[in-house]
């Protein structure tokens, strides 16, 4: 159980328009002022891609006085290219990575010098000490490529011992599955925070996409209740609400060291969950 007060994190993505840029300072802004976040993180496009977008967004993020934390993909990518990222953002005060395997653009074949996450995290550790705080990710329903759920679990525990300081799992709306994930971690001797993924929920089909491409399970009471509200704007996001409310409050109750909410560059959604919970 966690003892300390939760934390909460936001995570963006790079927008790819000046109209983009502009949406995503509005939400940073409204939901900085409220939420207070420990952090704030922004990915990157399949294969490193965006990685100047991602690189642009964290500077202003920094700006702003919230810590930024890029995500850092190491498929395709060599010693030298990811070294120069590294000292790229030491120079600027970026003490937070999040350390992913990430996926390899559409026709192009695998390259580079890292195969899988652990040795990024790994790497990093050999470059830059212990300048950076290191987050991996976590699949509590397994990662979608895993074979089983134990390999999944000692791929986990790879990045954990290759120098990992907590992790961020993919989203989620069965608890059933972070909790015996936790329980399984614990066993395995980690002791590191797993903090949950939070998704609002606001469209249907876009949700099922992203869990189709994810491996993330959507409870079978929850889809059919999405399914039937398709056309129902405003009870489908009332019912979104009401189910990512419950879970989060469900997981801090439980003892989970805090919450990571996907904002998808929005504020609305991510702020109605957190005003619930306070």
């Amino acid at each position: 159980m966690n003892q300390s007060a939760p934390q909460f994190s936001l995570e963006f993505f790079p927008p790819k328009t000046e109209a983009g840029r502009e949406k995503l300072q509005t939400a940073q802004k409204e939901l900085f002022s409220t939420i207070q976040p420990a952090y704030a993180s922004v990915t990157f496009g399949a294969g490193g891609s965006t990685q100047e977008g991602t690189y642009d967004a964290v500077m202003e993020i920094q700006q702003q006085g919230v810590d930024a934390a890029p995500h850092l993909s190491c498929i395709g990518a060599t010693k030298d290219s990811i070294t120069a990222i590294l000292r790229g953002y030491q120079e600027k005060g970026i003490h937070r990575i999040v350390a992913l395997r990430g996926d390899m653009p559409s026709g192009m074949g695998a390259s580079g010098d890292f195969r899988y996450a652990n040795e990024l995290v790994s790497f990093i550790r050999e470059e830059s000490g212990d300048h950076f705080h290191i987050e991996v990710a976590a699949y509590p329903e397994f990662h979608p490529q895993a074979p089983d759920a134990f390999t999944d679990l000692q791929n986990f525990k790879r990045k954990v011992d290759a120098g990992a300081d907590s992790a961020i799992t993919q989203y989620f709306y069965n608890i059933d599955g972070y909790l015996r994930f936790g329980e399984d971690c614990a066993a395995m001797g980690l002791d590191l925070p797993i903090v949950p993924g939070i998704m609002p929920i606001t469209n249907y089909t876009n949700l099922a996409r992203f869990s189709e491409m994810c491996g993330a399970e959507i409870p079978r009471w929850i889809k059919e209740r999405l399914i039937a509200y398709r056309d129902d704007t405003e009870s489908l996001r009332a019912f979104g609400l009401e189910v990512t409310t419950r879970l989060s409050q469900d997981l801090l109750s439980a003892g989970a060291p805090g919450l990571h909410f996907y904002t998808m560059n929005q504020s609305a959604p991510t702020l109605q969950v957190f005003n619930n919970l306070n």
